[in-house]
Formats: C-alpha cells, sequence, structure tokens
C-alpha cells in the first residue's frame, strides 16, 4: 500500500505516477477454509466476509446437504467472486485477493487432495455435534485448515472422513449459527482478528 498521483481516467483504466508503496497489507491469516457450498445468496456475503477477515485460500466444495442447482449459480463465475472478494478487500484496507477454487466431488477431494494439503497443519471441521469447544488465539504462523459444512451442516458419513485425515470437531457452543455468522465467529475466536 501506499500513495500515488492520478494522472488519468477513463472508463477501462486508472493511470498512476509518482507510485510509492511503503506498507505491506494487513498479515493473512495462515488459513485454508474449505466452504460447503452455501446457498448463493449467502454467498456474495461470506466472500467479502473471507476477504476483510484476511482468508487468501477458499475452497468451495460438495457436500450431501448442498443443493446440486447452487453448483449453477451466476455467483460462481469468476467475474462475480473476483467482484465480491475485491469488496472485502476495500474495506479491510488490503491488497492480496484470495484464490477460490472448486471441488464438486466431496470424496475423491477429501481423500486424493486435501489428505495431501492438510498435512502438518492445524485442521479443523466446525460440526456442532460431539465437538470440542472452539481453541482460542492460534498463532498467525501456524498454517490450517478450517471446514464448514452447509445449512444443517456435515452429514456424519462427511465429519468421519475429515476426522480420518486429521480434521478435530470443533463447536461454538449450543446455538446453530448460519454458515455467515458462523464464519467471523470462528475466525475471530481462533485468531483473535
Amino acid at each position: 500500500m501506499g500513495q500515488a498521483v492520478v494522472t488519468a481516467v477513463d472508463e477501462n483504466q486508472v493511470t498512476l505516477s509518482q507510485v510509492m508503496l511503503s506498507q505491506e497489507p494487513p498479515t493473512p491469516l495462515p488459513l485454508h477454509l474449505l466452504l460447503a457450498l452455501p446457498r448463493p445468496k449467502m454467498l456474495r456475503r461470506i466472500f467479502q466476509t473471507a476477504a476483510t477477515m484476511g482468508v487468501k485460500e477458499i475452497t468451495l466444495i460438495n457436500a450431501y446437504k448442498v443443493e446440486k442447482s447452487y453448483w449453477q449459480t451466476p455467483f460462481l463465475q469468476a467475474e462475480k467472486i473476483r467482484e465480491q472478494l475485491i469488496l472485502g478487500l476495500e474495506q479491510a484496507k488490503d491488497t492480496l485477493l484470495p484464490s477460490v477454487t472448486f471441488a464438486k466431488r466431496f470424496k475423491p477431494y477429501v481423500e486424493d487432495e486435501l489428505s495431501l494439503i492438510c498435512q502438518g497443519k492445524q485442521n479443523w471441521i466446525a460440526h456442532p455435534y460431539q465437538s470440542q469447544a472452539c481453541p482460542r488465539d492460534q498463532s498467525l504462523y501456524t498454517p490450517s485448515s478450517l471446514a464448514i459444512g452447509p445449512e444443517g451442516g456435515f452429514i456424519e458419513y462427511e465429519v468421519e472422513k475429515l476426522n480420518a485425515i486429521g480434521f478435530q470437531s470443533i463447536g461454538l457452543g449450543d446455538r446453530i449459527l448460519r454458515v455467515e455468522t458462523a464464519l467471523p465467529v470462528l475466525l475471530a475466536k481462533l485468531f483473535n482478528t
């Protein structure tokens, strides 16, 4: 981040001169967010929240309770995702765009890819049943993964698959929260953001 002089503006670009980048953006969270694809209306707010809070790696995954039609939403187009991420970055005065990937097949992704990605990381699954309390104030230097299920949570089979590759089930108490509420609460507790 820094300062510059705007020398020209048109509908496609802004031209800058005397660019002086003197400040690093806020520290990103060392987190890979695995998010069961939420309802399209919620997806925009979730992208903004994740970007605002410093998440730099997001994988949208399929789950049993994810409606198949959600994968057809226009909100999954690259330019729509980028637009929402930029809104979140602007809110936080951040300049590093998160990456967003898709995993439309739960079992192959968990067994073949995620099992390798999560090695050497602290891995959690937000699950309201049979879970320990959400840990607090994790190090901003410890690589982590956090899986958040769809509305109604992951089914037991999915929880077992994630537990089998090293994910610990954590919860936020007796209340069941919407994904858009659970995400910032979990990040605030885990990383004291």
